[in-house]
This record gives C-alpha cells, structure tokens and sequence, in this order.
C-alpha cells in the first residue's frame, strides 16, 4: 500500500481525468498509454490503479466475446456442415 506523501500533489482535477478518458479512447494510442499507465513508472496512484482497472475490465469483455464466438461460431459451422 502506496501512502501519499503531498496530497496537493496526488490530487487529480476534472480536466486530468477528462484528458485520461479521451486519451484511453483512441483505439490503439488509449491500450498503449493504459500498459504505461499501469505497469510503468507512474508517480500517481490513482491513475495506475485506473488504469490497471481498464485493462482487467478490457481483458474480461476480450474473454467473453471469444467465448460468445466460439460457442455461436462452432455450433453455426457445425449446423452448415452436415445440412451439406
């Protein structure tokens, strides 16, 4: 557990949070910046735990929608291939 040493410091405003969720918008720039953001040398606590939030939630949708595809796909070749 990290402790804050400056709270003015450590303190995000508004504007750094909307600039962090736009940034983590843009589709391949926003994956980058989460990876350095959460795994790099980032003095703000906050930020690395927002970002290593994101990419867990990233990492779960990524799971699910394979499964979904897996499930759905093969059952649909499956049906296509013996109606043949």
């Amino acid at each position: 557990m990290e402790t804050l040493t400056n709270t003015e410091e450590n303190v995000m405003r508004p504007m750094d949070w909307a600039l962090i969720i736009f940034v983590t918008g843009l589709p391949l720039i926003g994956l980058i910046m989460l990876l350095i953001w959460a795994f790099g040398d980032e003095r703000n606590i906050h930020k690395k735990n927002y970002a290593k939030g994101s990419l867990l939630l990233m990492l779960i949708g990524f799971v699910i929608v394979m499964a979904f595809l897996f499930l759905f796909g093969g059952i649909a070749f499956l049906s296509g291939a013996f109606n043949s």
